[in-house]
């Protein structure tokens, strides 16, 4: 009787592999411990359970995956929710599906043992970011909070070299540091930070890392079963975040098992959006609200054209 039953389990399996459905995500960046409930749900086989063939695929060029599914050349893109905002703004028929990273990330960093101990202290000093537009909008907003306006501060584009510009003194602060990546790796290498946290001055919160498809796929039963399965990888990853480590550097992701991402590991893993197809509608329309007072939007549609909870 058992090797009957395992038998036909063994069927079952086959069969179900067999009719998978495939589905891509193209990521927003290299593999990192951000995605690290995508990769959880894949090697626990959350989403063939649920009937997905998933292919989780790193871009090029980080700016392409959301233009790539609004065309239709990919299903599912990891993107930003004021990115998404603002490519809303322009026309891409695109939706939030999904959260995976339910916090801000971004942050204000100096360095610990340097002369600035508040954001007043930075009145006359060089500030480095990265992209402009929305961390110049971020690094505004928190310098209003403490009095000061951008016209009190030079700003100067250090494109991804944030620490680097630190370290050299090329700038006394910078805008855009992640903290779970940059702080970890200054403290690595012997020059701690210190962060300004964004939503503690004056910015509302949101969410850092979101799903999104496109706005005429919605219906899809792909997409659901996907959310579901991600929310299983999620679950997963809270209760077992050692044995989810061992997965998430497992086979061709060897490399990725450094002290780096071993601390940015667990200064993620309570930012993680535990019901990942949840849609908090006033949290939504508050930032958008914000985006638009900031000119960094020009227009909000309607909160159900751009941001969903699929059915």
């Amino acid at each position: 009787m058992k090797k009957i039953t395992l038998f036909l389990a063994t069927i079952l399996l086959c069969a179900t592999s067999a009719h998978a459905q495939k589905l891509t995500v193209l990521l927003d960046w290299f593999v990192n411990p951000d995605h690290a409930p995508l990769f959880v749900a894949l090697e626990k086989g959350f989403f063939k359970n649920h009937g997905l063939d998933v292919t989780l695929i790193a871009p090029s060029n980080p700016n392409d995956p959301p233009k790539l599914v609004a065309a239709g050349q990919a299903d599912i893109a990891v993107s930003y929710q004021h990115q998404h905002q603002m490519q809303v703004s322009e026309g891409l028929p695109l939706t939030r599906i999904a959260t995976l990273v339910a916090t801000p990330l971004n942050s204000l960093v100096v360095l610990k043992d340097g002369p600035i101990k508040s954001i007043a202290d930075l009145k006359g000093k060089t500030i480095g970011y990265s992209v402009g537009g929305f961390e110049t909008a971020l690094l505004k907003v928190m310098l209003e909070k403490e009095g000061l306006a951008l016209g009190d501060v030079k700003l100067v584009n250090v494109n991804f070299s944030l620490s680097p510009s630190l370290f050299t003194g090329q700038t006394d602060a910078v805008i855009g540091a992640f903290r779970n990546f940059e702080l970890n790796q200054m403290d690595i290498e012997g020059r701690p930070g210190k962060a300004f946290f964004v939503e503690e001055y004056g910015v509302p919160a949101y969410d850092e890392l979101i799903l999104v498809a496109a706005s005429n796929r919605l219906s899809d039963p792909k997409l659901r079963a996907f959310v579901d399965a991600l929310e299983e990888g999620v679950q997963y990853l809270i209760n077992h975040p050692d044995e989810s480590w061992k997965l998430f550097v497992s086979g061709d992701r060897a490399s990725l098992d450094d002290e780096l991402n071993r601390r940015a590991w667990k200064d993620t893993l309570p930012r993680f959006a535990l019901r990942p197809g949840a849609l908090d509608h006033k949290r939504y329309t508050r930032f958008a609200d914000f985006l638009l007072k900031e000119k960094i939007v020009d227009t909000v549609p309607e909160l159900e054209k751009w941001a969903v909870e699929l059915r």
